[in-house]
């Protein structure tokens, strides 16, 4: 049985893949937090593209390094978290939200579907 995160990213039924748009995006995003989350059960928290990775979510360091796992796994090397927070300070990387990771990934599978 395939699963919302175990389909690739914009696959349709015919699989082809394209890039998602954000509202795509941002489901699917939403839905690998929510395993990331449900650890601490709070998998039923509201996420939008204001939601804040540190103040909302209340995710630490290492809870990003699963979610980067877990961007990898879903969408594969073409989204790269790690390289997405690499050259942002502690300030950046605190005040970072899910709409400017969903912009990353939009903006990944983009350049990646071009190239």
């Amino acid at each position: 049985m395939t699963t919302e995160l175990d389909r690739p990213v914009g696959q349709s039924d015919s699989g082809r893949t394209s890039a998602p748009d954000a509202a795509t995006a941002l489901a699917d995003i939403s839905a690998i937090l929510r395993t990331v989350l449900e650890e601490y059960g709070l998998d039923d928290s509201e996420i939008t593209l204001d939601t804040s990775f540190h103040d909302d979510l209340e995710l630490e360091s290492i809870d990003l390094v699963t979610l980067s796992a877990q961007l990898r796994e879903f969408y594969g090397e073409r989204v790269n978290f790690a390289a997405f927070i690499a050259d942002r300070g502690l300030e950046e990387i605190i005040a970072l939200t899910v709409g400017d990771l969903v912009g990353y990934v939009v903006d990944s599978l983009a350049v990646a579907e071009v190239g």
